[in-house]
């Protein structure tokens, strides 16, 4: 998340465009979903603790070459590719390595505490980013992560783990067809605000042409693609273990309702969050004016809420059922989700922020203390490798379509408002207003209140006019994250159904 306030001055640093920064953190969301389930296979195939070594090794290699990157290619290549291979080895295997280390009520402590520093990890992403980014440099992230990693190979010979007890094969097709249809699903999403859903919003060229098929977007064509090949994986995956051979995904853990329910949780969970931190820094830093600094400490609350209540919530497991606190801590990111929309105004109502981030990071906390041991309880040791692979991949298909749903709403509703709003004002001439209607048919962009002042005074837009535009594009962008905001809310309030099939209690060991 140290990208989330440092995408500027990262672009200007390389001499890249903030457009090819979001092509790099699209690229390795890709590659994290597209190859998460095929990391922990390779994790049963050379045990656990191999995969984690070497994953870390990998990630932290990653780091290196990202921090001395000189262009964007060298970015995406040490970002993008090398730090997402090596956590698609690193996730899967901490999840399962914690079921193999703790046991009863420490596993629950254990998961707790992992979901809790994920989620803090999260928080605390911008903060440092934002601190480091401002006084030093965002290359400093990247090389204390690698020393972080230095540090983490270290002490990881105190982790033990079990002795392989089977000879595991990696299905070469059925790597291809993961890889494939998880691929096509995300950069389909993920495209969605450039190209549009289904009427083409920016039409691809490709040698030469344009590529819309039946004057469709490519988005929808992906998606459909996408889905496909996924059906295919599927359906190989039951021949496989129909066969008794060794499946990339074990299909029939799916059948079990508990480990539905917990992934579904799982993915609705960093939904609303990548969500909240789409809306949030474009709301602190294109409308407020402020720095990356200053935005990561305006999420400080949520930091604070989710180390509170990922505490909590482990020690109301010897009292509540894991549906229970689950649905408590659902209900508190819809509450908070609806403070943050009352927050939203030209002037920051600064209360009401921080107690709904507040809420917001409880919710999360008390979800983070339940989930990751829901899911690891609900199938048997040698499959806990590819229950953390599916929890990796739930959580980035969450946050890929987080944050490319609620950008598309908020997209679509700035240039619905903003020309709305133009056109019934009476202040602004006709011409103006055809001209806006013209300039802003494939969308509005993501401006500050001077920037848009600066591109209406460079087509000669008489000073006053301006000011009301500009007045107009402000109050425009309000609405639109604010119902950004709302359906985040809506979405806290639908993952509710989700939980239902969580269990009433925990099986210990």
């Amino acid at each position: 998340t140290v990208m989330n306030v440092s995408i500027s001055t990262v672009a200007a640093d390389l001499g890249t465009t903030i457009s090819g920064m979001q092509a790099a953190i699209t690229f390795y969301a890709l590659t994290m979903a597209a190859l998460m389930l095929t990391g922990g296979k390779l994790g049963d195939i050379w045990g656990r603790k191999k995969a984690f070594v070497i994953g870390s090794i990998i990630y932290g290699f990653g780091s290196l070459l990202t921090a001395v990157s000189q262009n964007l290619p060298s970015l995406m290549f040490g970002w993008s590719l090398v730090e997402g291979l090596g956590a698609i080895l690193v996730i899967p295997a901490i999840a399962a390595l914690a079921a193999v280390n703790y046991k009863g009520k420490d596993r629950v402590v254990a998961f707790s505490i992992l979901g809790a520093v994920t989620g803090l990890a999260a928080a605390l992403g911008p903060i440092i980013g934002g601190y480091v980014t401002t006084y030093l440099s965002w290359r400093y992230v990247f090389a204390a992560e690698t020393v972080i990693m230095i540090m983490v190979l270290i002490v990881s010979g105190k982790i033990m783990d079990e002795k392989l007890t089977k000879k595991t094969t990696l299905d070469i097709p059925s790597v291809l067809l993961s890889a494939t249809g998880m691929g096509m699903l995300v950069f389909g999403v993920l495209q969605s605000k450039t190209w549009g859903w289904v009427v083409p919003k920016t039409i691809p060229v490709i040698n030469g042409q344009q590529v819309a098929p039946f004057n469709i977007s490519l988005t929808a064509w992906f998606i459909l693609a996408g889905i496909v090949v996924i059906k295919l994986f599927m359906s190989r995956q039951k021949k496989l273990e129909a066969a008794a051979k060794d499946a990339l995904l074990k299909v029939s853990m799916l059948s079990i309702k508990a480990l539905r329910a917990g992934l579904g949780v799982f993915m609705s969970q960093y939904f609303i969050i990548a969500a909240l931190f789409f809306v949030v820094p474009v709301y602190l830093q294109t409308i407020l004016g402020l720095d990356a600094l200053q935005t990561g400490v305006k999420l400080v609350p949520l930091s604070i809420g989710l180390i509170i209540f990922s505490a909590i919530g482990s020690k109301q497991s010897a009292k509540r059922s894991p549906r229970q606190i689950v649905r408590v801590g659902q209900a508190f990111m819809a509450t908070g989700a609806l403070f943050i929309i009352g927050s939203i105004e030209p002037e920051l109502r600064t209360f009401a922020f921080k107690v709904g981030m507040f809420i917001i990071g409880a919710g999360f906390g008390l979800l983070a203390s339940q989930l990751g041991n829901v899911n690891m309880s609900a199938v048997s040791k040698e499959d806990t490798a590819e229950v953390g692979g599916l929890q990796g991949t739930f959580q980035n298909l969450g946050s890929s379509f987080g944050t490319a749903l609620v950008g598309s709403i908020f997209m679509m509703a700035l240039t619905f408002n903003f020309n709305n709003t133009v056109q019934a004002n009476p202040n602004v001439p006709q011409a103006t207003k055809t001209q806006i209607a013209s300039a802003t048919t494939d969308g509005v962009g993501i401006v500050s209140a001077d920037q848009a002042t600066q591109i209406l005074q460079s087509k000669g837009v008489d000073n006053d006019v301006t000011i009301t535009i500009v007045g107009d594009y402000t109050d425009a962008q309000i609405k639109a994250l604010k119902e950004g905001m709302f359906f985040v809310f809506a979405m806290a309030l639908l993952a509710l159904l989700l939980s239902s099939n969580l269990p009433s209690t925990i099986k210990s060991e």
